[in-house]
Formats: C-alpha cells, structure tokens, sequence
C-alpha cells in the first residue's frame, strides 16, 4: 500500500497538482496546500491510472451508474465509469447550486455511485448524492480521489477516498501570520 500512495503522490506532484502558497478553498477556509486535480486531468494516463487505483478500492460497491459533480469531478468520474462499464452522468451550476441538466433522468431506484476528485468539508459530494435521492436513485457509495478532510467529512452513505492529504485550514478570522502576509489565490476547484 505505501507504494501505491507514493506513486499516487508522484502523479500529483509531476503534473503540479500539489501547490503551495496562500489559497481559498471551495469552502471558504484558507490553506498553505492546494490540490488542483485539473492538473493531473491534463494527462489522460494519469486519469486512467488514478481512476483504476479509485474503482479497485470500490470493488465492493454494485451500481449501474456513475454521478459526478462539476466541475472538479468530471474527468476522474468519466474515466471510472467507462473503465467500470457504466452510465455516466454529471451535476453541474445552475445559480449557484448543483442540478442535473441536459436531459440526464435516472430509474426508480438506480444504483449511484458519486464521484468527486476532492473533499475538504464535502459540501458538492453532499449536494450530488442528494441530487442522486431527489431523482429516484440511490446513492449506494461516495469515490473521492483525494480527502483532506483530516477525517472530518461525514456522509451518510459509505465512502472512500484513494488517498488522505491533510493539510490545516482555517477561517479568514484566524489566519497564522505567516500565511496572512503570503498574497491570496482562488485557483478554482
């Protein structure tokens, strides 16, 4: 396992994927760290390892149809559907909230497995599996490729991730000092 995650982390750092400065996540907190999977989406080998290693570790989950949330999980759950031989079908903003569009329905019922490429809090993997429930599905599992959530997300639906970057985040209000005076990017998720 300790050479999966270093080659996983290989991947991550080849493609500058792992950044460092003074960053405001999708979720408001502030890090030293951000992982920029749209990076590592450059590289179409990288995806499909990645999304091999991910679909391994969900070996155990049954579903029919894969449901990622945009736009950070596009690439990764496309890949995972095609290689798991299932439907693949995305969320995406419409005014600021996650809906589905273009036509996309599911079955009474259908077996979903939600795909995301980073949690920190798991704001857009929650609003995909209920997005999942709201049209008749069930969201059987949640897949993320990297969880820096030190732990912290809670989902009522099992879930994994491929690996665990825990970096700290904190609010505006209470910044270290020497993050506070590095200039502030918004990368985009």
């Amino acid at each position: 396992m300790a050479d999966q995650q270093q080659e996983i982390l290989e991947i991550f750092r080849q493609s500058g994927a792992l950044l460092r400065g003074h960053f405001v996540l999708r979720s408001g907190l502030h890090s030293e760290h951000f992982f920029q999977c749209a990076q590592v989406c450059q590289n179409l080998a990288h995806v499909e390892r990645l999304a091999g290693l991910l679909l391994a570790k969900a070996a155990h989950v049954q579903f029919e149809t894969v449901l990622a949330p945009a736009m950070g999980g596009l690439v990764i759950g496309q890949e995972l559907a095609r290689q798991a031989g299932a439907r693949y079908l995305f969320a995406e903003k419409e005014e600021g909230k996650l809906v589905l569009r273009r036509g996309f329905r599911l079955k009474e019922g259908e077996r979903v497995l939600v795909v995301e490429d980073v949690i920190t809090r798991g704001g857009r993997a929650l609003e995909a599996i209920e997005i999942v429930r709201r049209h008749g599905g069930t969201p059987v599992a949640l897949a993320v490729l990297v969880d820096r959530s030190g732990g912290k997300a809670v989902f009522d639906i099992p879930w994994i991730s491929l690996i665990e970057l825990s970096f700290p985040t904190y609010p505006a209000t209470d910044l270290p000092p020497a993050l506070a005076a590095l200039p502030v990017e918004k990368p985009g998720s």
